[in-house]
């Protein structure tokens, strides 16, 4: 007996073994959660794998956090972990940027001056408010450069709760695209078109400033055209995406044909348009006014033939964005906001990789598109709101219109596209046409394309402060910041990603968080459960065990 038993036991230090053994060899994790939010994406793992040296990540997360931040700090973790399972250099810390014996308000300087914006947070406790502040980025380093990542995914009127799970939905595709900045060997490249009144560079400034860390960038001016076609069109394809910034002048026929070629050849197009001119500044004239008119841009058959109409119109919209006038003379001058409807505030709908979990956008004199059908597909990225119309021009714009209420039953027209992303084979528009000058290497058909139509030229313009161009976005006069970089960004992403990282931007997921009414609401009667239960038990047991133990020996 005493062999058998020395031989079970020995058998299961044996297997125990064995199973170490393998388990050491074999290395396996296992996501467990129902969004398999912790499933890395093919696009991540082939990124991530490309480190061949230290990747250092710091991330400011660290200390007492409030209860929001320390779920988002936990969901970073995890991901991490992740992205360093599938590569062993990949090495992160958490770490405290206040703490420390330098003083907190230099410290906040020094960080806000390297762009990693704090996050103000309201925290109530026991009925007291106070205020905190968070830094919500990561940094990170690998060799010699340094991406900064933000890890909080802010929106206008979200809850903490949605706050937090748009940050978490955010995180991979945050790691991700930060890791792919540190890795592009080959920049694809950006044609910024000229020649045609488009947007001044100081305008530009910021968003063309944001993409280079992807892209080469490099201007085409169209008007050399009429001297030597063929040249533009050589110089023109060796981009891979052109960018036409709000022209105000008029194509001509052989302008738009050594577009269509670079389409039609492959090239990918980004077309910020104003069919209307009026511009805000035009306003602040003695009279307060000025007429609007329809832009021809001569690109009306161009556009209808990828099934594209923009209409000549202004959309009014009771979902707006405020401008600021002043009131006063001099010293006594005051500076009012106020609703101003041909300034739209349009919200996301959340149904595409590039318009996901996005800030609301603000868009300025904005025009209604129209799509036609045909064999392109069509997916609008934008439209109006419900409580929104289009007016017609020529119209005469007054800034009168702020002093008289709107009349909301007017506005029942809304829903009207205004930016639409189009995909296909695109055909050439001068297909059974006259062509308008004789070019080599030209093409009727084409293969998979992509172009995005945006019905307002302003959406990519940036604010100016001293003659310094502002974030695209921010608008200096409310103090407001609107999504309008990020979409753009986006876009031309999408429009230039051959290996689908930017559809990481679709990943859902669901957060469970305390309810912090109940915690507040309950918090007395839980407290006493936790504490007062155990002892009720111990007591409760002890009785029992007391009086079996006398019922047992008595007899």
């Amino acid at each position: 007996m005493k062999d058998k038993k020395l031989l079970k036991n020995g058998l299961a230090v044996v297997i125990f073994i064995i199973i170490n053994v393998i388990a050491s060899l074999i290395y396996k994790r296992i996501d467990l959660t129902e969004d398999k939010r912790y499933t890395l994406s093919e696009q991540s793992i082939k990124v991530v794998s490309t480190f061949s040296s230290p990747v250092i990540i710091d991330i400011l997360l660290e200390g007492d956090l409030p209860a929001e931040f320390a779920k988002l700090k936990t969901e970073t973790n995890q991901l991490l972990q992740e992205f360093a399972a599938k590569n062993k250099n990949i090495k992160y810390s958490f770490v405290d940027p206040l703490e420390g014996n330098t003083p907190t308000d230099a410290i906040i300087a020094e960080l806000q001056r390297l762009g990693l914006t704090p996050a103000n947070i309201t925290v109530e406790e026991n009925g007291r408010v106070s205020q905190e502040i968070v830094f919500p980025w990561a940094m990170v380093n690998y060799n010699n450069q340094t991406v900064k990542v933000p890890l909080l995914k802010n929106k206008l009127g979200a809850t903490s709760e949605e706050r937090v799970t748009n940050s978490v939905e955010n995180l991979e595709y945050a790691f991700a695209d930060a890791f792919t900045k540190l890795t592009i060997k080959t920049k694809k490249r950006v044609a910024v078109i000229k020649g045609n009144g488009q947007l001044e560079d100081i305008y530009l400034a910021d968003f063309l400033t944001t993409i280079k860390d992807y892209y080469n960038i490099g201007a085409i001016t169209l008007d050399s055209v009429e001297k030597d076609p063929q040249k533009v069109l050589d110089r023109l394809k060796e981009f891979d995406l052109a960018l036409i910034a709000k022209p105000t002048e008029a194509f001509t026929e052989e302008e738009k044909y050594v577009l269509d070629q670079f389409i039609v050849n492959g090239g990918k197009s980004m077309w910020l348009i104003d069919q209307v001119a009026i511009e805000l500044d035009s306003l602040f004239n003695p009279k307060g006014s000025s007429m609007s008119f329809t832009r021809d841009l001569n690109l009306n058959e161009f556009f209808f033939k990828y099934g594209i109409r923009i209409n000549p119109v202004l959309i009014n919209d009771l979902y707006f964005t405020q401008i600021v006038l002043a009131t006063g003379e001099g010293n006594d001058s005051q500076y009012n906001p106020v609703p101003w409807y041909y300034n739209p505030m349009v919200f996301s709908p959340n149904n595409h990789p590039i318009n996901n979990n996005l800030e609301a956008i603000r868009f300025q004199f904005a025009n209604s598109i129209d799509t036609i059908s045909n064999s392109y597909h069509k997916t609008i990225l934008y439209s109006s709101s419900p409580l929104s119309r289009p007016e017609g021009t020529p119209k005469l714009i007054s800034l009168d219109i702020i002093n008289n209420p709107p009349d909301k039953e007017k506005f029942n027209d809304g829903n009207k596209p205004l930016a639409v992303l189009i995909e296909g084979a695109f055909n050439s528009a001068y297909t059974n046409r006259i062509v308008p000058v004789k070019l080599e290497g030209t093409k009727l058909k084409g293969s998979s394309n992509k172009m995005l139509i945006v019905a307002d030229g302003d959406i990519i313009k940036n604010q100016i402060r001293n003659n310094r161009p502002l974030e695209l976005g921010y608008d200096k006069w409310t103090n407001n910041f609107f999504g309008n970089k990020e979409f753009l960004v986006n876009s031309i992403n999408y429009l230039l990603d051959d290996t689908g990282l930017i559809n990481i931007r679709n990943k859902k997921v669901k957060i469970a968080l305390l309810d912090q009414e109940k915690i507040a609401s309950q918090k007395t009667k839980w407290q006493l459960i936790n504490v007062g239960l155990p002892v009720i038990l111990v007591i409760f047991s002890g009785l029992v065990f007391n009086y079996l133990r006398k019922r047992k020996y008595s007899a």
